[in-house]
């Protein structure tokens, strides 16, 4: 089967900081493009027996720029109990989940480009120790292109659609 939605991964190969967040936005780029053309109720479909879906995976995927973002590198306020993970609610659309991610992405950008150095420490610590936007921006890349992955096999199983 051809990949139909196949991307060269980024060529950027200058600072270290700009190579590592040109592969988290590739990466976040795959998983809004598993989106693109699905109607509402495709978005929700769950894919597999544990009910993930490629709506829910974005849901969670905006939750966590906030909660590492947002609170761990910002010292943004943030609660792990206010978020709802990948069970998207009836009352929530697609659109609103979606933009919710777009808008998640661009406020951690700002975070990142606010700390400017790849060994700048987060304000708010993990299990005592204040990692570094190094750390942080490898784990979100590792944590995104899982998704993008799962939203990959979730998109080829609805639609046939593949690549990355």
């Amino acid at each position: 089967m051809p990949e139909t939605q196949r991307e060269p991964v980024p060529r950027v190969d200058t600072d270290e900081l700009e190579v590592t967040h040109a592969f988290l936005k590739f990466q976040r780029h795959c998983v809004l493009k598993k989106a693109e053309g699905l109607t509402a109720e495709e978005l929700r479909r769950p894919g597999v027996p544990s009910g993930t879906s490629i709506l829910g995976l974005i849901q969670h995927l905006a939750e966590a720029e906030r909660g590492w973002f947002g609170h761990h590198l910002g010292g943004a306020d943030w609660s792990e109990e206010d978020e709802l993970g990948m069970t998207v609610p009836a009352g929530r659309t697609a659109e609103q989940v979606i933009a919710e991610y777009r808008a998640a992405i661009e406020a951690s950008d700002r975070a990142i480009e606010a700390a400017g150095d790849p060994g700048a420490l987060m304000a708010i610590p993990i299990d005592g120790t204040r990692k570094s936007l190094r750390w942080l921006l490898a784990h979100m890349t590792t944590e995104t292109a899982r998704h993008a992955g799962h939203a990959d096999i979730l998109r080829e199983r609805i639609d046939g659609i593949t690549g990355r």
